[in-house]
């Protein structure tokens, strides 16, 4: 996946081939942030301003921005594949939490 960060928040970069014109959208978050540029650069800093402003008109207006992921996941699966999931992390020698991040990595970075 094409991606920036800044501030934590992570944005999806896509390209429109029609306009050629970059555009991303901010991941994670209910409210909706967009942006773009012509270059890697106005899109970098038009990213980067979007954040500014959302964060600034967020304690404008006197409400909590939504914050990106913390990191921590809680996840339930039935028994069965908890037991799988273990045994399969300690066949690698990793630890289940290690082994489920690198499991999901692979996953979320193969499409």
């Amino acid at each position: 996946m094409n991606s920036m960060t800044y501030k934590g928040y992570l944005a999806k970069i896509n390209f429109d081939g029609r306009d050629s014109i970059f555009w991303g959208k901010v991941l994670g978050i209910k409210d909706s942030i967009t942006f773009e540029g012509e270059t890697v650069e106005q899109l970098t800093n038009d990213f980067h301003n979007a954040i500014d402003h959302y964060l600034a008109d967020c304690k404008k207006e006197g409400y909590c921005p939504d914050k990106p992921y913390s990191g921590k996941l809680t996840l339930r699966v039935p028994p069965g594949i908890h037991g799988e999931i273990a045994s399969a992390a300690a066949h690698d020698g990793k630890s289940l939490n290690k082994w489920v991040a690198d499991t999901l990595t692979k996953v979320v970075h193969s499409h």
